[in-house]
């Protein structure tokens, strides 16, 4: 079956979102804790917030993760289905 014929079916999207949700997910918090680790667990979130989201930082903050999981999860899920 082709990548086209694929993402046609409903069953390709449920399948996409179980992987690419929790995907998202797991990025997500890594990434916060690998940027802020020390201020989360201080309960410094304005710092937190100050790192990752302030001054527009939160365009690429949530933009670069959404993409990278929404290529992951159509990748992992079309090599998946049959």
């Amino acid at each position: 079956m082709t990548f086209l014929e694929k993402i046609k079916q409903p069953l390709f999207w449920s399948n996409f979102a179980k992987v690419a949700i929790p995907f998202f997910i797991l990025v997500t918090l890594i990434s916060l804790f690998l940027n802020s680790w020390r201020e989360i667990f201080a309960g410094d979130f304005t710092k937190v917030n100050e790192v990752n989201f302030a001054n527009g930082k939160w365009k690429t903050f949530w933009g670069l993760k959404v993409v990278i999981s929404t290529f992951y999860g159509i990748w992992v899920t079309s090599k998946k289905m049959k």
